[in-house]
């Protein structure tokens, strides 16, 4: 006997039913980035490793899937190295390319590759998706889909602004209670010069990020292992600790950093983001939260996370600005900001709060029931008028036993059934049954459009 077929681990199949609610996901969030004048683009799924590799930190380049050179990839690698099992060096020899890991910095090559043709400041969004090399669980998983919107070639704080409104009309569409966080890099460059550790600062902010995950005691423990000096570590306490409105804490955390220029800019920044959103009428809650540091390097501003309110899940959405990602490619001075939803979560959350419209799972919404060659050929022409009209339909392709048919109706749940027998082709009309209510009634081709309408 044949082995039953598998997948790897860490990724998925989607039915038609999740794959209807993920399009709605889609839909949604690109209607909405298509209202502030972005545009799509798709990169390759596969770039080359010299793209890739050191954008993402040392733990990120240990997660880039890699793929081996075509034809004989072994013919330039000696007997002796391959002997050293030197998996960093073999992996430099027999792979050139790899899966992108995310899609920010497909993004910065595509800009840096694309320069004369781009019309900047660019908007631009992208769903696609992405892989990691990752230990599969819950919620975790190896191939994910990322959906991005970013605008480069813009200092602006006006595009910070314009991100959080896109993500305050998103969720509201989705009709799920998000807070939204707002943080600086700057500012927590700021506190690492305060308390003299500025060439500690990749290391404050990658343990502060995880202060919600761990607790405050072991946030302390990992900085005492990156070297702090209790001093040092006793200085972040009330900063890691703040609390009072978005505008008290600014305060508090403005005279802590009175001798930080650096820090006293971001402070500056978040103060305008915040300012200017309170006119604009956001529907969900956006937070100024020091805690949030945001792991990758890349980032150099305005830090955000968006954590849903009704359902325990990590943040569903998370970006910021970075000033200088492009340079790595060699196209220096070109800022840049963006978001990234998390497709996978969000589905999950609107799951869980059952938060789907009934027309978006739904793809069918009518059935003709198949009675034979008569009835279809008097069935297949107002198939077609329906079709016109935009309504989904289908006709059952064999003539079989009505019960078959009607459980096929129930088991996708079309809403509508359509019948036509001897009586009604004689009267040019048909029995429309409403599936839900079970009521039934005799309609013309017209009158059965436009009640489905």
């Amino acid at each position: 006997m044949a082995n039953k077929p598998s997948i790897p681990k860490g990724t998925r199949d989607f039915s038609p039913v999740e794959m209807a609610k993920r399009n709605y996901i889609f839909d949604t969030i690109k209607q909405v980035y298509q209202l502030y004048g972005f545009q799509q683009i798709e990169t390759p799924a596969m770039e080359t490793l010299q793209t890739l590799m050191g954008k993402y930190g040392e733990e990120g380049d240990k997660l880039l899937f890699k793929v081996l050179n075509s034809g004989d990839f072994l013919s330039k690698v000696s007997d002796e190295e391959l002997q050293e099992r030197n998996a960093l060096y073999l992996a430099a020899r027999l792979c050139e390319k790899g899966l992108r890991y995310d899609l920010t910095v497909p993004f910065a090559r595509y800009v840096v590759m694309h320069r004369e043709e781009l019309q900047l400041p660019f908007k631009r969004y992208q769903v696609q998706p992405v892989w990691r090399a990752d230990r599969p669980q819950k919620g975790r998983y190896r191939e994910f889909y990322q959906f991005d919107g970013d605008v480069v070639g813009s200092d602006s704080l006006l595009n910070e602004v314009e991100l959080m409104q896109i993500v305050d009309t998103v969720f509201t569409r989705f009709g799920v209670r998000v807070q939204i966080k707002i943080n600086n890099r700057k500012i927590l460059t700021g506190i690492a010069e305060v308390i003299g550790a500025a060439d500690k600062i990749v290391d404050i902010t990658v343990a502060i990020d995880k202060l919600d995950k761990i607790g405050l005691e072991n946030v302390n423990a990992e900085l005492r292992g990156n070297g702090l000096s209790e001093e040092q570590i006793e200085k972040l306490q009330p900063i890691i600790s703040l609390e009072g409105t978005n505008e008290e804490k600014l305060n508090v955390i403005a005279d802590v950093l009175a001798s930080s220029e650096t820090g006293l800019k971001g402070v500056e920044e978040t103060r305008f983001i915040l300012k200017t959103l309170a006119t604009l009428g956001l529907k969900n809650e956006i937070q100024f939260d020091l805690t949030l540091a945001r792991g990758l390097n890349y980032y150099t501003g305005a830090i955000f996370e968006v954590k849903a309110l009704d359902v325990q899940i990590g943040s569903i959405t998370g970006g910021g600005r970075y000033d200088n990602l492009t340079g790595i490619f060699g196209m220096p001075g070109i800022s840049g900001v963006g978001i990234s939803f998390g497709v996978d979560r969000i589905f999950d959350v609107l799951n869980a709060l059952d938060c789907y419209p009934q027309d978006a799972v739904n793809t069918t919404q009518l059935l003709f029931i198949n009675f034979g060659e008569q009835e279809t050929a008097y069935c297949l022409p107002i198939v077609g008028k329906a079709r016109a009209a935009g309504i989904r339909t289908e006709i059952f392709p064999d003539a079989v036993k009505m019960k078959k048919q009607m459980s096929y109706a129930n088991a996708k749940q079309i809403p509508f059934v359509a019948l036509a027998g001897e009586n009604e082709m004689a009267e040019g009309k048909l029995t429309l049954k409403n599936m839900e209510t079970g009521e039934q009634c005799l309609v013309t081709p017209d009158e059965l459009i436009k009640t489905i309408l």
